[in-house]
């Protein structure tokens, strides 16, 4: 056995002649996720008439967003641009504690936002009964606080794992799973909790989400208006289209076993949750919001 003081993240070692334009290509998608995000959250605060638990949602969900790709990106970026691989140990521990936190408090978000939507459209009369902005606050507080607490155990378990003599992640950032897959201890205990905590909280919010939005569609369907339906369906469908493909590649990157896992495999669904998710999430969300585009366009 070693003590392991830093790893080497191997990052996108097998394309090293499309390093440069990565680079590029992510400086671009990070500038742009920063600045969309930013702007709704300045745009909301500058705005009472926005001070409502929908828009109150969407800045918490801006400000994960910026939190979930700052964490991972600009250490990418840096690797791209200089070739430095390594990173300490608590570096690696900390920024795979920050990205389960973040990605969990986004899940227990999104299924409170449904839950929202579903209240708003389906009983517009009692909404402001149902979702005061107190409660919503309060509910915002509660996918913080249950992001940052869930991966504690998970933390504390990988953290006193042995990692032997090989340090090479083969991955773009620090994660749970490639950190299992270099371990020479057994990994039975963290499975298990990931088993756990996928039953229990991811499929669970998802559940709540395609639920509500379940309901919101039987709605909108007896809307008299097909113009009503058509654009009603059409936000609808985005915005549960952005839920699956979140909610789908955490289930795919954690709800298995560690001996079914594959670091080009693991690349891709990262990819999607943290470009591609935090990419259109202020479209699909905000930029696409009308109350939004008024105040944007004056």
């Amino acid at each position: 056995m070693f003590n392991i003081t830093g790893f080497i993240i191997e990052g996108f070692a097998d394309i090293s002649e499309l390093h440069i334009p990565l680079f590029i290509i992510f400086l671009l998608i990070y500038i742009f996720i920063i600045s969309a995000n930013l702007t709704i959250v300045v745009v909301i605060w500058k705005n009472p008439h926005l001070h409502t638990p929908m828009y109150m949602f969407l800045v918490n969900l801006s400000f994960i967003d910026i939190s979930l790709t700052t964490n991972v990106l600009p250490k990418l970026l840096a690797m791209l641009c200089t070739g430095t691989k390594t990173i300490s140990f608590l570096g690696c521990i900390t920024q795979m504690y920050l990205y389960v936190s973040l990605s969990v408090s986004e899940i227990i978000l999104l299924g409170f936002m449904a839950y929202d939507r579903y209240v708003a459209i389906c009983h517009p009369l009692r909404y402001v009964v149902l979702m005061p902005l107190k409660k919503s606050s309060m509910l915002s507080i509660i996918s913080w606080f249950g992001g940052f607490a869930d991966p504690i155990g998970h933390t504390l378990l990988i953290s006193r794992m042995s990692f032997c003599s090989f340090h090479v992640i083969d991955h773009f950032f620090c994660d749970v799973n490639p950190l299992l897959f270099i371990s020479c201890t057994d990994a039975s205990n963290v499975e298990l909790l990931n088993y756990i905590e996928g039953a229990f909280l991811g499929i669970g919010m998802c559940l709540l989400t395609v639920i509500s939005y379940g309901f919101i569609i039987g709605t909108i369907m007896k809307l008299k208006s097909s113009e009503s339906r058509r654009k009603a369906f059409s936000t609808c469908t985005a915005h549960l289209t952005c839920v699956i493909v979140f909610y789908g590649t955490l289930i795919c990157l954690y709800i298995r076993p560690s001996s079914s896992y594959s670091p080009k495999q693991d690349k891709y669904f990262s990819l999607l949750n943290l470009v591609f998710v935090p990419l259109l999430n202020p479209i699909i969300y905000s930029l696409k919001n009308e109350d939004i585009k008024k105040v944007l366009i004056g």
